[in-house]
């Protein structure tokens, strides 16, 4: 847990009262505005004042020691102060509202007492998961546990888990988990509709024909190839593609036919002198 008030008077969390004393008193000296002329100085001796506000009385030590730098919402104190307004706040007065004023830090006081103790990780699931849903498991400061992902969750999205963050002050936050989807070798995702290639036989392309295609998100599909297909042709199975999370409407998959020519050498002799003779060839046209 950070505690960034004991970095401020340059001491150790386990400094002595008078060590603090004694550290707080050398750099108000160094920093005090009649003697240092450094325009920095004041911000630097305002917050050095307020740290001994805080380090110097024994109740305000005694929560700050429980809670550190969460008091802040999480920030160090240098850039809590500066996001409060800098030369321009009264930190003394703003740290008496925190830890003293309405009641103390946990009944009320500075931003209505709030503390924040949501707690943030980052996870990768796989492309499935993503598509179909499941269950993950995540792990964060020593506590592993499975969450359930969403059917048609998108990249980026962030997830929430209650009572799983940070503790203070009797209660618990919440865990956010910014969710990042592995891409897939085989599916391209185009908000809720699904892209990829199935391999069509020659045979299948030039005649017509049934074909089985295997992919690692659904069972087996079959498909009436018409005749004269050709490569590039796009192919809709309806439904197939991810649940909109919103709607709960099924988005489309869509093939894009890929022709496999066969091993010219593997051929029968006559069907392959069959073919060199009687397959039309280019005309490249010439011009006068």
């Amino acid at each position: 847990m950070s505690k960034s008030l004991y970095e401020t008077l340059g001491v150790s969390e386990s400094a002595s009262a008078d060590e603090i004393k004694k550290a707080y008193r050398k750099l108000a000296r160094k920093y005090h505005p009649d003697v240092n002329k450094d325009e920095s100085a004041i911000d630097k001796f305002k917050e050095i004042n307020a740290a001994y506000e805080v380090l110097s009385d024994k109740k305000k030590k005694d929560e700050y020691d429980m809670y550190g730098d969460q008091i802040f919402g999480g920030q160090n104190f240098h850039d809590f102060a500066q996001t409060q307004g800098g030369s321009n706040v009264d930190l003394d007065e703003l740290l008496k509202n925190i830890f003293g004023g309405a009641g103390g830090f946990g009944g009320g006081g500075f931003g209505g007492g709030s503390m924040d103790l949501d707690q943030k990780t980052t996870i990768t699931i796989p492309f499935a998961v993503s598509v179909l849903g499941g269950k993950h498991h995540v792990s964060v400061s020593g506590d592993g546990f499975d969450i359930k992902i969403p059917a048609g969750i998108k990249n980026g999205e962030t997830l929430r888990v209650r009572g799983k963050g940070h503790s203070g002050m009797g209660k618990n936050g919440d865990l956010l988990i910014k969710v990042e989807v592995a891409p897939s070798p085989t599916f391209e995702r185009k908000e809720n509709d699904l892209y990829t290639t199935m391999d069509v036989p020659l045979k299948e392309a030039l005649f017509g024909g049934k074909i089985t295609v295997s992919t690692s998100l659904y069972d087996d599909i079959t498909l009436k190839v018409p005749k004269g297909t050709k490569n590039g042709q796009k192919f809709r199975i309806k439904g197939k593609g991810v649940k909109d999370r919103k709607t709960t409407l099924m988005g489309n998959l869509y093939f894009t036919a890929n022709i496999i020519l066969p091993n010219v050498d593997d051929l029968d002799e006559d069907l392959k002198n069959m073919l060199e003779e009687k397959l039309p060839s280019s005309e490249i046209a010439s011009e006068e």
